[in-house]
């Protein structure tokens, strides 16, 4: 009978390690296109759209979509961009580069980190966090393309994928936003 309490206990250790071990979308702290540091758990109590950006791509114009929806919902809703040259080279810029293509082209105020890999032995740990549920305990995922987005609810949760193709204003994004 003792045994079977050591077992039972070893058990649900292992279970609160596994838990408590994994990392929050809060945890993560990165740098913004300046080098400044961006904490992620400033965005607690905010919904939050992850997405990786390209200067040169046909899904580029998103960025004003992008722009459009953080004016409306800035309230409630940050919206931050990771460039990434993982798809055929069409990020191939500089910080001050992208910064000043999505200033003058785009009118960009949302957040702007620095560029990262979003795929690959080389990818981002926060890239890492969306797209493995062993990290963010609700989906796996793999980034397809540029412009696909993550949506992270106010507390940090995983919600959705919305890949390239679905405009940041969709009905489902609007509906995600308006929920709540």
């Amino acid at each position: 009978m003792e045994t079977k309490k050591i077992y039972t206990l070893l058990f649900l250790i292992m279970i609160s390690t596994t838990l408590f071990s994994q990392s929050s979308f809060y945890d993560f702290k990165v740098k913004t296109l300046e080098g400044k540091e961006f904490d992620f758990a400033s965005l607690k109590g905010k919904k939050v759209m992850v997405v990786n950006t390209a200067s040169k791509c046909g899904f580029t114009p998103q960025y004003e979509d992008l722009e459009t929806l953080y004016e409306q919902y800035g309230q409630k809703l940050v919206i931050i961009g990771f460039p990434a040259n993982n798809f055929m080279n069409q990020e191939p810029g500089s910080a001050e580069e992208i910064r000043q293509f999505c200033t003058d082209k785009y009118d960009v105020t949302f957040p702007m980190m620095e560029k990262i890999s979003v795929k690959g032995s080389d990818m981002h740990p926060v890239y890492q966090w969306l797209t493995s549920k062993d990290k963010n305990g609700v989906m796996d995922s793999s980034v397809k393309w540029n412009f696909q987005k993550y949506l992270i609810d106010e507390n940090g949760k995983l919600v959705d994928v919305i890949y390239s193709k679905e405009k940041p204003n969709s009905d489902k994004v609007i509906s995600w936003l308006s929920s709540k």
